[in-house]
């Protein structure tokens, strides 16, 4: 149960941050502009050269690249096999499509690959649901017996889902990351600086009110500032979310409590400003890199995968992917919140052995 004194210093936290206004603004301004500049480019429906290699030449084979020509999405070119890869490898095109041998009404389900470069991530999330959905309608038109096409992605591990829904999780939990870091390892550091903590504890207000208040304030004004950018997403930006909002934004506050711990810690290893400055550079940005905010990790090396897997940052976007793209619920990714439980602990344990609440540095 919160008594009056955590209630009074949440209040007080909440106030001394809301005095902050241009990092307020910054910190929300900066999420939706790069949101905003990824579905700007997504919405340019310049027509996408695709190059066709048609090795069964039937009837229904034409059919389909007939009904395929006919979407303004895409510009259809007809290629031999040996022209279609020549011109993937030198950037002349950017798709191809192979028809196999045997496409017929009568025959069973055909796989037509899909070749792509799969460093280009970006157009790959843009042309796969596209094409999926075209070879839907395609399929709808010429037959009602068993699915006649199969998109197979060549080379390539990639989920069927716009770039601009693949980045909000991303984007939302490194967000969330630095604020919570920045409201614990950053904030008392300087509350320590300031002789600020030794005065708190001369009074009846006790470490654990302290601790319980800072984390509540944070939670809130986190909370909030997630909303905000979440809103502009779905409401502005028409962004899709398939999962439980519910089991989201329980994940959000798992994510910010573990990042507070972990702040915690880097407030308790770091003497100065300067030394957390250098401290939080050294946690936040490999993450950044390594954790599949703006590109899946399985784009990076595979040895890195064990790696990255284990980061912080790693665990929460991946659960708030996961929900928002894919609607898991809170029951099939409990290995994602024991590990966010798991580096609490880490966070908690660094913090109550090696914080300094009394002493100012020097």
């Amino acid at each position: 149960m919160l008594t009056q004194k955590q209630l009074y210093l949440t209040k007080v936290f909440i106030q001394i941050f809301l005095r902050n206004k241009q990092y307020i603004i910054f910190s929300l301004i900066l999420p939706m502009v790069i949101l905003g500049i990824v579905a700007f480019n997504e919405g340019d429906e310049d027509p996408i050269d695709i190059g066709i290699v048609d090795k069964s030449n039937t009837i229904l084979s034409q059919q389909f690249i007939s009904r395929l020509s006919e979407n303004n999405l895409f510009n259809i070119i007809i290629k031999n096999e040996n022209s279609l890869k020549d011109d993937l490898i030198s950037g002349k095109l950017k798709a191809g499509l192979v028809i196999p041998n045997g496409m017929t009404a009568k025959s069973r389900a055909a796989d037509i690959k899909l070749l792509v470069d799969r460093s280009d991530i970006q157009f790959i999330q843009t042309i796969q649901p596209i094409l999926n959905n075209s070879l839907l309608e395609i399929e709808r038109e010429l037959t009602k017996a068993e699915p006649l096409f199969i998109l197979s992605l060549e080379d390539i591990k990639s989920r069927s889902l716009s770039y601009i829904n693949f980045l909000l999780p991303g984007i939302m939990a490194f967000m969330l990351m630095n604020l919570s870091i920045a409201g614990s390892g950053f904030n008392v550091v300087e509350f320590r600086r300031r002789g600020i903590l030794k005065r708190l504890f001369v009074t009846p207000i006790k470490p654990i009110d302290f601790v319980t208040s800072i984390v509540l304030a944070r939670m809130a004004i986190v909370i909030a500032q997630l909303t905000i950018i979440f809103s502009f997403a779905l409401f502005v930006l028409d962004v899709e979310v398939v999962g439980s909002l519910l089991t989201f934004y329980f994940m959000i506050m798992t994510g910010i409590l573990m990042f507070l711990t972990l702040g915690f810690s880097i407030g308790s290893l770091a003497k100065s400003q300067e030394s957390v400055g250098v401290l939080a550079s050294i946690f936040i940005y490999p993450q950044l890199a390594l954790s599949g905010v703006f590109f899946p990790v399985e784009s990076l090396p595979e040895f890195i995968h064990p790696i990255a897997a284990l980061l912080p940052l790693s665990i929460l976007v991946e659960s708030m992917r996961l929900v928002a793209n894919e609607g898991l619920t809170f029951f099939e990714l409990y290995s994602n919140f024991i590990g966010m439980v798991l580096w609490i602990m880490i966070g908690t344990f660094i913090s109550t052995k090696l914080f300094i609440w009394k002493e100012v540095a020097g």
